[in-house]
């Protein structure tokens, strides 16, 4: 899987626009591809992860050993509706094929949110095989108190974004 999503990953990362200094979060980080991107782009930063799984905390921590043992990286197991994270604390937030999993979407979102800076960005990826469908995506992102959500759309896969207020 890891090899399989690296490229989207990847584009959905592009979308937010990592600065050298921001602090992001991945929600559903699964092998960790994507914490080692964005910790490349994020160098004077601070990158967070929180996955379900405890084998995927597992992979993910062999493969960001260094940047964890420099305190760049801080990787979690836990849940989406109940984040270890103070209020106000990250720039940017990304999940990529796990909202579909979550047990309640917009419980999800609200505490994604909570721990969202004001106008901070949100991008949820979603390829092909996820199973996830755009429809009624940027309603619940404004249902989960999001303001400008929208769908950019490549040939199968989608991602939505949205800001923070």
């Amino acid at each position: 899987m890891a090899s399989m999503n690296q490229a989207f990953t990847y584009s959905v990362i592009d979308l937010l626009d990592i600065q050298p200094n921001d602090q992001v979060l991945e929600v559903g980080f699964g092998s960790g591809v994507g914490i080692q991107r964005l910790s490349s782009l994020a160098s004077a930063g601070y990158i967070a992860g929180i996955d379900y799984s405890q084998e995927m905390v597992e992979q993910a921590t062999a493969r960001n050993m260094a940047e964890i043992e420099m305190g760049l990286v801080d990787l979690r197991q836990g849940s989406v509706e109940s984040l270890p994270f103070e209020d106000n604390k990250f720039d940017k937030v990304l999940a990529v094929n796990s909202m579909q999993v979550w047990p309640d979407t917009v419980v999800g979102l609200r505490e994604v949110r909570r721990v969202m800076k004001v106008g901070g960005r949100i991008a949820l990826g979603f390829t092909s095989y996820s199973g996830q469908s755009s429809t009624g995506l940027t309603q619940i992102l404004t249902t989960a108190g999001f303001t400008q959500a929208r769908i950019v759309e490549t040939d199968r896969d989608f991602c939505a974004l949205a800001i923070a207020p």
